[in-house]
């Protein structure tokens, strides 16, 4: 029995304020004062000497490492989704929607970039619920939820862990490990489907790290594939206890193996994912 995928649109805009932490890195910084405080004594020096006396001429800018606890502010701010309340209001949103539409309650929400079969890559927010995994579409500028996919539980049997494979011929290829839900054995896709850009005609959904992962440690919590993909599983196990699927038998498969994406050219990806055009992010002057 093919399982019940749903799409849903639905929409709500607020405004919602909140602090977000930073992440450490390193950076290399100049010591001007040390070198003008040289360049004076050695000036100094010179004159006290004579116009024939010789000076070593002062050594380059020391430069050092140290940890600064604070990233720039840039990089994290050009997307939406870390701007101060941006994530806070869509769980405020899809717990909402969840609990008037579906009576559930939803359990833990994730930031992930999912990648279609065309390797589109498209910013998602990720929600576990009693009884279903919601893939949201969501607006982090006009903070409202654009498009939702709800895929049962008890209909997961094969989740995979991997690197991402392409044909050997294939001209875009990517880099990384992802992570592949299967929710219907007993459908493949159709030639048209694979073949089809914006086909929803697919059992399965692709997903990887979204880019803000490191941006402070609450993204990097919400963003982690393997925590992810640990409690989906127990949250299948779980459904399939409780309200076993028409003709499912088992438990969910995990394996880890290669994740194939067949595209060829792959000129569409190539362009969108270089330009981030499925993400909410700043782009200058022009917005999103």
């Amino acid at each position: 029995m093919t399982p019940k995928v749903s799409f849903l649109v639905i929409h709500h805009q607020a405004v919602k304020m909140s602090g977000s932490g930073n992440y450490q890195e390193f950076q290399t910084v100049e010591m001007r004062k040390e070198l003008e405080e040289s360049n004076k004594e050695n000036s100094d020096a010179g004159s006290a000497s004579g116009p024939n006396s010789t000076t070593a001429p002062p050594s380059a800018s020391k430069t050092m490492l140290y940890p600064r606890p604070y990233a720039d502010p840039y990089d994290s701010r050009k997307y939406f989704a870390t701007r101060p309340g941006a994530f806070d209001q869509a769980m405020d949103d899809l717990k909402a929607h969840v609990m008037s539409n579906m009576g559930e309650t939803a359990h833990s929400f994730w930031l992930l970039a999912e990648v279609d079969h065309w390797n589109n890559e498209k910013e998602r927010v990720a929600v576990i619920t009693d009884s279903a995994l919601l893939i949201c579409k969501y607006d982090f500028i006009m903070l409202k939820c654009l498009q939702l996919q709800r895929i049962p539980l008890s209909y997961i049997n094969r989740v995979c862990l991997g690197s991402f494979t392409f044909p050997e011929r294939s001209l875009d290829k990517r880099e990384g490990e992802g992570l592949r839900i299967f929710w219907d054995k007993q459908q493949e896709p159709s030639f048209l489907s694979r073949w089809n850009p914006w086909s929803t005609d697919v059992p399965y959904a692709t997903f990887t790290e979204h880019p803000v992962k490191n941006i402070n440690q609450r993204f990097s919590t919400i963003c982690q594939i393997p925590t992810f993909t640990a409690q989906l599983v127990q949250a299948v196990q779980n459904a399939q206890r409780t309200d076993p699927a028409p003709g499912q038998t088992g438990r969910v498969v995990v394996a880890n193996e290669p994740i194939l994406i067949e595209t060829y050219t792959g000129l569409m990806s190539f362009l969108g994912n270089r330009n981030k055009l499925g993400y909410s992010l700043a782009r200058g002057s022009f917005g999103f």
